[in-house]
């Protein structure tokens, strides 16, 4: 389907409860792909025309896919921007233009400095401008647009308020280009960007909502599932100025533009049998009854026909009824998923459990995009593990430097300084040049210049010294942790990362070397630009491309991270002192972000999850998916 088609209200029976165009891709790059042609088919029109072509662009890691696709038909098919004007969204307010977080700087990183589009047809918001000629400044801005001939093509993106732009909760759909103060949500969502909440700006100048509103066709896309919530209330829900990106509903032209995780709170992919006929195969019959019996506050065995009848699922009982029969498989499968073994029982008929009994014990590799990533997600198991007597490799892919402050730098060498001097003597002269290189570095730098290598090396190793100290908390000890430091890490920053060959072959190598019968993940369903989706492709490409040894055979592949109750393959419970010490071993991570904290109270809520619908009652539990190479 051709993206800028003009899509009018067109609507299949699937898409009735969404009030936007959107198509859904198997994946950012076939929609980028998808996107990009269309543009070019536009451009090379106008050229062929003597016309120019007007865009509006977009910031942050959504559009970077987009971006990359235009520089290859560039580079490869010949595509000349030389007829394009482009206005961006947004920019932060007191940021240089060449501030390296600046979305000045962002956009020669990402594009511009790839093409050969004229630099005075290129359009950025001034956030230097002083306070008192703001105004002036941002309607010398929407005057310019409107003397360009307006906006062909918006390309958009959506934060986790639904702001487009920075047009945050409570913006009017006539507002234009102006300041803006920006929500705690979206300073929250930029601190790894800028090395902590207190770094980034709090001020941005943004087009407003009816500025964008003017273009003459929007595009909006969305990748990963952190994502989906609020898509789906952009696209479904009632038009608010809480959610900017629902004013989209009433343009005659726009569409969202989506992947698989992103889409996967529509209706028409969530609940599925409430806008048609679906193939009530066990996953879409566990899916359904859950809901039914999370929407009615009932257990899984108390649903009877009505229920089904009364709540669109009448359909089910067709197929598959009567509502006892129903109940029962879907309560017995619910049941199979917990399990207190999660390396397999010895010796235990294994049928109906989620991981096979042997081999005992079982080679466990264990694999964290970030230091902290495997104890947020599965602390208590990893211990669990050990405990069982299995052999548990933990490999930490990336240092996660760039998480860590300066302020924590700056202790460590202030520490290691004042020692040289309360010491002194010979032996000490190194590490007290060494503090003072590392203060003199950091003070250089500043509050937004680039760390060296020096500083950046240190900060991963405060994160490993961190990191061992969670190990011990789980039981990880000696040469069962492994720190990998893939390269695509070092050399690159959050929203800048790509993944490169010496990466995919780093993995297959461990993969190799330790041929394991499980492997734990996590990244599939991030943003194709997080560390973690890249993590996880270093892996899951190996795999899926049929390049990992004949060991993949008897190998079994985990996904940990939040899950709803209809997609569990394993849920292991925690007792109040396992979910105790899970947290004590996540505390050891001083850059711990607030909502990683709150994953043991994640695992209560998993655990309250399966006691409302009949299973036995547990203090947490801790969710996994089992994955399987496509």
């Amino acid at each position: 389907m051709k993206i800028m088609d003009s899509p009018g209200k067109r609507q299949t029976q699937q898409e009735r409860f969404e009030k936007t165009r959107t198509l859904i891709y198997p994946d950012s790059a076939e929609a980028s792909r998808g996107l990009a042609a269309e543009v070019s088919v536009l451009i090379r029109r106008r050229q062929a025309e003597g016309r120019g072509v007007v865009l509006g662009l977009a910031t942050g890691s959504t559009p970077v896919p987009f971006y990359r696709e235009l520089i290859r038909l560039h580079r490869e098919e010949g595509l000349s921007f030389a007829n394009v004007t482009t206005f961006n969204l947004d920019e932060y307010y007191g940021l240089d233009r060449h501030h390296r977080e600046s979305y000045s700087q962002f956009m020669r990183d990402q594009l511009f400095d790839h093409i050969d589009i004229p630099a005075e047809n290129i359009n950025i918001p001034d956030g230097t401008v002083p306070l008192d000629r703001v105004y002036e400044s941002c309607m010398a801005y929407e005057s310019k647009i409107e003397a360009s001939g307006g906006l062909d093509l918006q390309i958009l993106g959506i934060g986790r308020t639904g702001h487009i732009g920075f047009n945050e909760p409570g913006s009017a759909s006539d507002s234009l280009t102006r300041m803006i103060t920006l929500d705690r949500v979206t300073r929250q969502d930029a601190a790894a960007d800028f090395l902590g909440v207190h770094h980034v700006p709090r001020f941005a100048i943004t087009m407003g909502v009816g500025t964008i509103l003017k273009a003459r066709r929007i595009v909006l896309m969305a990748w990963g599932e952190n994502k989906a919530g609020i898509v789906r209330e952009a696209v479904e829900g009632a038009v608010t100025d809480q959610i900017s990106a629902s004013f989209l509903q009433e343009h005659p032209n726009a569409t969202f533009l989506i992947d698989q995780a992103a889409a996967s709170r529509l209706t028409r992919r969530s609940l599925p049998w409430l806008v048609g006929s679906v193939e009530w195969d066990d996953a879409m019959t566990r899916r359904a009854v859950i809901w039914m019996a999370k929407k009615l506050g009932k257990p899984v065995l108390k649903l009877v026909d009505e229920d089904y009848n009364e709540n669109g699922v009448g359909e089910l009982l067709t197929a598959a009824g009567p509502a006892y029969q129903v109940n029962i498989r879907v309560f017995n499968r619910l049941q199979h998923t917990i399990t207190g073994w999660p390396g397999g029982k010895p010796g235990a008929e294994d049928t109906h459990r989620p991981e096979r009994a042997l081999p005992h014990s079982k080679r466990v590799l264990i694999l964290s995009p970030e230091p902290h990533d495997a104890f947020v997600g599965m602390g208590g198991t990893i211990e669990r593990l050990i405990e069982q007597g299995h052999q548990v490799r933990l490999a930490i892919q990336t240092s996660g430097n760039l998480r860590v402050s300066d302020v924590a730098a700056h202790k460590f060498a202030s520490v290691v300084r004042e020692m040289a001097e309360i010491i002194g003597g010979q032996g000490w002269e190194g590490q007290s040049a060494y503090a003072g290189e590392i203060l003199s570095q950091l003070a250089a730098k500043g509050e937004f210049g680039l760390e060296s290598e020096t500083v950046r090396r240190l900060k991963g190793l405060i994160l490993r010294g961190e990191a061992r100290d969670a190990a011990h908390v789980s039981g990880v000890a000696g040469e069962a942790l492994q720190f990998v430091d893939l390269p695509f890490y070092e050399a690159g920053r959050y929203r800048r990362f790509s993944l490169t060959d010496q990466d995919r072959e780093t993995m297959r190598a461990i993969l190799d070397e330790y041929r394991p019968h499980q492997i734990y993940l996590t990244g599939d369903v991030a943003d194709p630009s997080s560390l973690q989706f890249l993590c996880f492709r270093s892996v899951a490409e190996t795999i899926a491309a049929g390049q990992a040894g004949d060991w993949f055979q008897d190998c079994r592949v985990w996904i940990y991270r939040p899950l709803e109750a209809h997609e569990i393959d394993m849920a292991v419970p925690m007792s109040p002192d396992q979910l105790a010490k899970k947290y004590d071993g996540i505390r050891k991570f001083q850059s711990i972000q607030a909502d990683e904290l709150e994953s043991p109270e994640r695992n209560r809520e998993t655990a309250r999850e399966y006691d409302g619908l009949g299973m036995a009652e547990y203090e947490g539990i801790e969710a996994f998916q089992r994955w399987l190479p496509a």
